[in-house]
């Protein structure tokens, strides 16, 4: 519970960092060229928000725990003073007069922005007046544009408008992984490093890899590292892969169609460092402690089979679930025995010490004038990794890996940290930039593809249409929502059954 709630709150807070600095991108050239924003609020605020606040006269006004002001409009009315409907039955509504509004009304002030905190903790938004929205706000719309409204400026201003989002977010990634460099700089462990290997799932076993084989290069590049590895044979279909075997290069030739068996397989972790289980602590009243393992202790053979590395014995213990087990170990340079019972799980309720103890990792070091730079960098890499892989979604198989909340909640540390959490939210920046760039109507994309349309056309797309379009992008998110979020539930599910 612990684990889930750190996570949820990074989650959270790394959301509302990036939907709010986001917002901001379009207020601030909203508010450049004079074009009025009505409200921007962080979180989402059905029918009451946590604050709001708003500046009145030169002076702020601001309440909490407020029900949402009512909507500027009212139901019209015929000469004889009923009230009048459509052919469906509907209400005819009319914007409300500004001079019919008491002077307390915050809604006879609409020059100036409402200020407010929702209490639903899923993004945010801005309200920029004559904009076609997620608002639908089609009283006004119906009105003759007005000076200070999104629809009444030329289409040099509205672009910059629409793009404020997706500009910042991009700048954003970028600052960020600057600043992560400059604090932390960048480590990580090299193949060459890795004594023992590296540990491969079934999909790249099959195809000719073996545990404890180490990589070498991909299509005669060196490679370093694992992401190396994914990039060049996930990504850009690489086949021909070199690996180092018992001292001896060996060829790999990698069939056409291996990122999609990788993708049906759906394997936990398909490459790993191979290194020695040594027990880092003992979990109270688990097995280890009732057969008096301790921490520091290392593990050597299980069931009299001599092995000592972390992956094998896992596995050795995953095959052994609910059954008694002899294990060797070495304490203090001897050799000692233990029987114990192996838990439901697998496991025997131990923590390892984590692979960077055991092998020299390389790190490089940024000064301020280095990390920009090289932050600028990792953010395009970045930007261009994900191009790459969205392509997969557009498989069955990769349509099967979509996520939703859950599972960029797993993808934060499980413990709080600063560097992950500021790396993770520099990713999260970029794929929110990406994503908002598509062109699906309700996105921002959407919108530079109708405005890209009326500088070509010099004519502005129907706003009916427009409308319309907005209903249809907006329904095809809540598609794609429902989907990846039950792609969660779905795996979940799975999970608890096995």
């Amino acid at each position: 519970m612990e684990t889930f709630l750190i996570r949820a709150l990074q989650l959270i807070l790394s959301l509302s960092i990036l939907v709010v600095l986001h917002e901001f991108g379009h207020f601030a050239f909203a508010r450049l060229f004079k074009v009025r924003v009505e409200k921007f609020y962080m979180f989402f605020n059905p029918n009451f928000s946590l604050v709001r606040a708003k500046k009145i006269n030169g002076k702020w006004q601001i309440k909490f725990f407020a029900a949402n002001v009512p909507a500027n409009e009212r139901q019209k009315l015929d000469a004889d003073g009923d009230a009048m409907v459509d052919a469906k039955g509907r209400p005819v509504l009319e914007p409300i007069p500004v001079a019919d509004l008491p002077d307390g009304d915050w809604r006879k002030y609409p020059e100036t922005t409402e200020w407010g905190i929702g209490w639903l903790p899923l993004g945010g938004y801005c309200k920029i007046v004559g904009m076609i929205d997620e608002s639908m706000d089609s009283t006004q719309l119906a009105q003759e544009p007005k000076e200070w409204e999104y629809r009444a400026k030329p289409v040099w201003q509205r672009l910059p408008i629409i793009i404020g989002g997706v500009l910042v977010n991009f700048i954003l990634a970028m600052v960020i992984y600057s600043a992560v460099l400059f604090t932390w700089g960048q480590e990580y462990l090299p193949f060459k490093n890795a004594r023992y290997g590296l540990n491969f799932s079934q999909t790249f076993i099959e195809n000719g890899f073996k545990n404890g084989d180490n990589i070498l290069a991909v299509d005669g590049v060196a490679v370093e590292q694992k992401a190396d590895v994914i990039d060049a044979v996930l990504l850009d279909m690489k086949r021909n892969v070199t690996v180092l075997r018992d001292g001896k290069q060996v060829e790999i030739k990698l069939p056409e169609g291996f990122d999609q068996q990788v993708l049906k397989a759906d394997e936990a972790d398909i490459i790993s460092v191979r290194f020695p289980f040594v027990i880092e602590e003992v979990s109270a009243g688990s097995p280890a402690e009732e057969a008096k393992l301790q921490a520091g202790d290392s593990v050597v053979a299980v069931n009299g089979k001599q092995i000592f590395v972390f992956q094998d014995i896992a596995a050795e213990l995953d095959a052994s679930k609910n059954s008694q087990i002899e294990i060797s170990f070495v304490r203090g340079g001897q050799l000692l025995q233990s029987h114990l019972q192996v838990n439901e799980n697998g496991k025997l309720g131990v923590g390892v010490r984590p692979v960077f103890n055991f092998f020299a990792t390389k790190k490089i070091e940024y000064g301020f004038f280095e990390a920009i730079p090289a932050g600028v960098k990792l953010g395009w890499e970045t930007l261009t990794g994900y191009v790459k892989q969205f392509k997969l979604v557009f498989s069955k198989e990769g349509a099967k890996q979509l996520g939703g909340f859950g599972s960029i909640g797993k993808m934060f540390p499980k413990v709080w940290d600063w560097q992950a959490f500021w790396s993770m939210t520099a990713l999260l920046s970029v794929v929110l930039a990406f994503m908002n760039f598509l062109p699906i109507p309700a996105l921002d994309g959407g919108h530079v593809m109708f405005l890209l349309y009326e500088m070509v056309t010099r004519r502005k797309p129907n706003e009916k249409f427009m409308e319309y379009a907005q209903t249809a992008g907006m329904l095809l998110l809540f598609a794609l929502l429902i989907f990846a979020n039950g792609n969660d539930i779905f795996r979940a599910i799975k999970d608890f059954i096995k």
